[in-house]
């Protein structure tokens, strides 16, 4: 079940609409061109996650594309309205206080593109949907993950800002290719660098790192994300967990990294919004850590994870 609700004028709170017929013009350059932001966002018992630094977001990858969009409390407006009307039509025992976390939880999408070409007319919408089984399933059993070079060298985002690095925009072809070809080779996600050699992020995620000692031995706790200048997304949930894990006593570190630090890494993950805390269990077929290391800072880090949720 999906819930769509588009921002419409007309409509101060939303207008709901039927996600089972056509609502896009066929000419809307979000479809012909990919031309459009997007932001998906976790919602746990009818309240969205971080809604803020999802907005805030938004309103950076409109401005990158000079893309007018819908102010903030517009768009907070449809949200309610398409979480109200997704929870009326969703089972019931969804709702109850048994429920498992998952059957709790939906993804809300927050969606704006240029309009049908000529109109000068953005398009924005809002859908809610259920969270894939499959995102669970990879929180549980961790990824096999493919190193693949995204052809840029890590400062092309100040030299070429009109490639829109950094930017949330609809144009995902070449993410999604790089998934089907790790699936080809019986990987389950890839990790993007640059051509110059560092670690950038994933297709849907960022990077994540941790040791648990230096050197020498002593013990430690370090968290490590590549660094934005190279053009990445800011990760929301990463964000979200290094305030909770600076405040819990882990040291915290921005890059540059490479792909020799992922491999001497104690842990790897992949983090996003909606797939929270992956642990990735393999990198090119070379094993990250331990078995039993990863799921001890797995879980203490989803711990830590949850208190933001």
């Amino acid at each position: 079940m999906t819930t769509l609700v588009f921002l419409d004028p007309a409509h101060p709170a939303g207008r709901v609409a039927d996600a089972t017929v056509p609502n896009i013009l066929v000419t809307d350059q979000g479809l012909t061109r990919g031309d459009g932001i997007f932001e998906s966002m976790l919602a746990i018992d009818g309240e969205p996650r971080k809604i803020r630094a999802h907005l805030d977001r938004l309103a950076v990858s409109a401005s990158t594309m000079d893309l007018l969009i819908p102010d903030a409390g517009v768009w907070q407006a449809a949200i309610t309205t398409a979480l109200t009307a997704y929870a009326a039509g969703a089972p019931e025992d969804s709702a109850d206080h048994g429920a498992s976390n998952e059957s709790r939880q939906c993804v809300v999408r927050l969606i704006a593109t240029r309009g049908p070409e000529g109109a000068n007319s953005p398009t924005a919408w809002v859908t809610v949907s259920p969270v894939s089984a499959s995102l669970a399933a990879q929180r549980e059993k961790g990824l096999a993950v493919l190193l693949l070079e995204r052809g840029y060298d890590s400062d092309i985002a100040a030299r070429a800002p009109w490639l829109l690095m950094g930017a949330k925009t609809l144009s995902y072809a070449v993410n999604m290719a790089a998934l089907r070809h790790a699936h080809h080779q019986g990987a389950d996600d890839v990790i993007f660098t640059s051509g110059d050699g560092l670690v950038l992020e994933g297709p849907t995620s960022s990077v994540l790192l941790a040791h648990v000692s230096d050197d020498s031995g002593v013990p430690l706790k370090r968290l490590i994300t590549p660094h934005l200048d190279t053009g990445i997304l800011p990760g929301t949930t990463q964000g979200a967990l290094f305030a909770a894990a600076q405040e819990a006593g882990w040291e915290l570190g921005y890059g540059p990294l490479t792909p020799a630090d992922l491999l001497d890494a104690d842990a790897v993950w992949l983090i996003s919004s909606l797939r929270l805390l992956a642990p990735v269990t393999t990198i090119d077929g070379k094993e990250i850590g331990t078995a039993a290391i990863r799921a001890e800072l797995t879980a203490e880090l989803s711990a830590l994870l949850a208190t933001t949720l």
